[in-house]
Parts: structure tokens; C-alpha cells; sequence
């Protein structure tokens, strides 16, 4: 299977990155094969909700969201990770997921993980975020979410490692494509 991982930390190496490489590295050792596209080393404008998208399927914008865009299309499970800010996805993550407008409905049956890394240790810190992302999914034909991890209780780059959801990454990311 194809797994694709959107990673919207701004954060190389930060606790979100790091969370998908274990849950890659995870899902590559069933056969899988697997990319990650980080968000902040892409240009990728706002949507401006001009709708010249919709007789095209095409943004009038060209940047670089045309080829995350296909990739989305491409892969057979998709994972979301994103840190929380103020209680919500962080922007790079919402302006990829509102770019998705031109093609939204080829975006479909799909299985969805969702990564969630946060300084306070509640679970419930990423309700808003796991909200906004259900949103985005709810958009979406055949859409299901399959997982959610937490990486909460991690504030500083690293935290991560010494948190259960680095081992949980790992593990979630085994169970694409297990015989069952």
C-alpha cells in the first residue's frame, strides 16, 4: 500500500516529524511503501476563495500544492500530523487541507491516521484539532478514520522520545497491510 504522511510541524526533527518517521518506519517493514511530505519546506499559498477551481479542477495558484494534491490522490492511507497551537491544527496543516478544494472529491476511500503532538498532557487538548481534521475527512468520499495518536505532554523538540507514542507510532504504523 501507499502511505503518505503530511507533516505540518515547521519543525525538522520536532515531535510531529519525528512521529511519522516511526510510524513509516513502522508500515515500510509490512511492504509498504511510504513518503512524507513536510509542509514548511513547501510553498503553498491560502485558498482565497476565488472558485476559478471550479470548472478546472485546477488552482488558479501555482505553487507547490498541485503535486501534494496528487499525492493525497495517489496514496491508500493518509497520515495527518500536526502539532497543536492555541488548541488547534497548526496553520501550515489547515492552509494544505483548504487548498484541497480543486479535487477534494478525488481524494477518496481512503484510510486516515491522525498524529496530534501537544504541550499539555490531556488528551483533550486535541479535541479541536481531532474535530478539524474530522471536518476535512467529512468532505471527503469513502473517507475513514482508522487511528489517532497522541504525542501529548511533549512541548520541547525531542520530547517525543522518551513519550509511549513513540513506540505507539511505530506499532500503529506495523498494523498497515498485517495480515489479519
Amino acid at each position: 500500500m501507499k502511505v503518505l504522511a503530511i507533516c505540518a510541524s515547521p519543525r525538522k526533527g520536532g515531535n510531529s516529524d519525528v512521529l511519522c518517521d516511526q510510524f513509516l518506519k513502522g508500515a515500510a517493514e509490512n511492504g509498504n511503501e511510504g513518503k512524507k511530505i513536510n509542509l514548511s519546506g513547501k510553498n503553498i499559498s491560502p485558498c482565497v476563495a476565488c472558485y476559478g477551481c471550479t470548472k478546472s479542477h485546477q488552482c488558479v495558484k501555482k505553487d507547490d500544492m498541485a503535486q501534494i494534491q496528487q499525492e493525497l490522490i495517489d496514496a491508500d492511507v493518509i497520515v495527518l500530523a500536526t502539532p497543536v497551537y492555541f488548541y488547534s491544527m497548526d496553520a501550515q496543516m489547515k492552509i494544505m487541507i483548504d487548498r484541497c478544494l480543486p479535487r477534494y472529491r478525488e481524494i477518496k476511500n481512503k484510510d486516515f491516521y491522525y498524529i496530534i503532538t501537544a504541550a499539555d498532557p490531556e488528551h483533550s487538548a486535541a479535541d479541536e484539532t481531532i474535530a478539524g481534521l474530522r471536518g476535512y475527512l467529512r468532505c471527503l468520499p469513502g473517507a475513514k478514520e482508522k487511528g489517532i495518536l497522541y504525542g501529548t505532554g511533549t512541548w520541547d523538540k525531542g520530547d517525543v522520545y522518551r513519550h509511549p507514542s513513540f513506540e505507539k507510532a511505530y506499532a500503529m504504523g506495523k498494523t498497515i497491510g498485517a495480515i489479519k
